[in-house]
């Protein structure tokens, strides 16, 4: 393998990393925050003391959308946030790097046997807090869920404007932001992924979100886009 000539925070991109290796190629990473440990088969670098993990494009939505250029990395360090749609915790493993030991990751999967694989990477990582439960009920883990700084969504459903919209009204602080993983034939195999797009970002709009940025992600997901949104509760 490639070794590392150096490692530099990202220009425009709070919390995430370029490694630059020796055969010319560089790649997005995160700080390890748990060093020696591995979520999805990353590969781990070590610079000047520091471990980083390599965040591939190809496996996470959010790692293709700032590869692509999303106008902005809103996730902080110290940060709390609503995850929909964890799965088994690729992407979340990078935002709990970014966020660190004081962050929250209140992450809510649907089904089981992949919440059982997600549980695992929990152990390790102390800022992911595991909720088996329904996206669409967002009233079934209020008591579990505080008001949190963001709310990242990436699930495989029809409206899933409308259940962003009805998770942030429960959760979701004034201003807060939102990336959307849009799946465009998660929604409507029938229609256009540019009119399906165009749908639920009106929908985000009625509920009270502004806009930021919507970056497609192709060439690493097939019709698939990124909304970076703010919120702004309705008086």
């Amino acid at each position: 393998m490639s070794s590392v000539i150096r490692v530099r925070p990202h220009d425009k991109y709070p919390g995430v990393y370029i490694v630059e290796l020796e055969d010319g190629t560089v790649k997005l990473a995160t700080r390890n925050m748990v060093p020696g440990h591995r979520v999805y088969g990353e590969r781990l670098y070590r610079f000047e003391g520091v471990e980083y993990r390599e965040w591939n494009t190809y496996r996470s939505k959010l790692a293709g959308a700032l590869a692509n250029g999303l106008a902005e990395q809103p996730i902080r360090e110290g940060d709390s946030i609503l995850y929909l749609g964890v799965a088994t915790g690729t992407t979340a493993s990078h935002i709990s790097d970014i966020v660190g030991p004081t962050g929250r990751i209140y992450s809510v999967e649907f089904a089981p046997r992949v919440m059982r694989e997600f549980v695992l990477v929990a152990d390790v990582r102390r800022n992911l807090y595991p909720i088996l439960g329904d996206a669409r009920k967002p009233q079934e883990y209020r008591h579990i869920v505080e008001l949190v700084d963001g709310l990242y969504a990436d699930i495989a459903q029809p409206e899933q404007a409308k259940i962003v919209a009805d998770n942030a009204d429960f959760f979701l602080k004034e201003g807060g932001y939102l990336l959307l993983a849009i799946k465009a034939r998660s929604i409507d195999v029938t229609k256009e992924p540019s009119e399906i797009y165009k749908r639920e970002i009106n929908t985000l709009k009625e509920r009270g979100f502004e806009i930021v940025d919507v970056v497609h992600l192709e060439p690493y997901d097939r019709d698939h886009a990124m909304v970076y949104a703010r919120f702004h509760r309705k008086q």
